[in-house]
């Protein structure tokens, strides 16, 4: 009899030290993966909120240019990339400022 009771509980404790397992691992996959994510999200969406025009680019294709016109009605920017040559790219894929990019790497 005393030998199920000890069975019981130690079966019941590895279930417990397992749920813990679990829950580490998902803390630490958060703090590692989701989490650097999400703060690049937000510094992406903060970029395309303050586009100005006259700003140098790079869309998600990877073309650079200059941003000509915003338009907030329609969500797009009229983006310059040669002369006499403009493009309207949707704001939700222009992602970097080429300016602060190209200063950073170079002294």
């Amino acid at each position: 009899m005393m030998n199920l009771v000890l069975a019981a509980q130690s079966a019941q404790g590895s279930g417990m030290s397992m749920i813990i397992m679990m829950v580490a691992i998902f803390a630490i996959m958060w703090f590692f993966m989701i989490r650097p994510q999400q703060k690049r999200q937000k510094e992406i969406q903060k970029f395309q909120n303050e586009l100005t025009e006259g700003q140098q680019v790079v869309t998600g294709g990877g073309i650079y240019g200059t941003v000509k016109s915003i338009d907030l009605a329609k969500n797009t920017v009229d983006v310059k990339i040669a002369r006499d040559v403009v493009i309207t790219v949707d704001k939700n894929y222009v992602f970097k400022d080429v300016a602060s990019t190209n200063t950073s790497g170079q002294k």
